[in-house]
């Protein structure tokens, strides 16, 4: 974990284990959602690389759907994220309610 200025952290660790910066960071106009870059948006906030706020801004996100990306992988693992599989997570997910 580095940081740039007091409060500002600029290297998190991202969800393979590897280094992660803003710059690594999905662009904002992604369009094309594959597992690693939802992980790495999820890594980025917990981390406090970015907020939430700023994630789902940059992202044109909503809250829950991020927060969603978050409980899968807390469920589910970062496998969890995969689009084939998330009708079964969701239905899972829902039982629990």
């Amino acid at each position: 974990m580095v940081l740039e200025s007091p409060g500002r952290l600029t290297t998190a660790i991202g969800p393979a284990g590897e280094p992660l910066t803003v710059d690594d960071l999905p662009p904002p106009d992604t369009k094309r959602w594959v597992i690693r870059r939802k992980a790495e948006v999820v890594a980025a906030v917990r981390s406090g690389l970015i907020s939430l706020e700023d994630a789902c801004e940059r992202y044109k996100l909503s809250v829950e759907e991020f927060l969603s990306w978050q409980r899968l992988i807390d469920k589910h693992g970062v496998r969890g994220l995969r689009t084939t599989r998330l009708q079964q997570y969701r239905r899972s997910l829902e039982g629990e309610r």
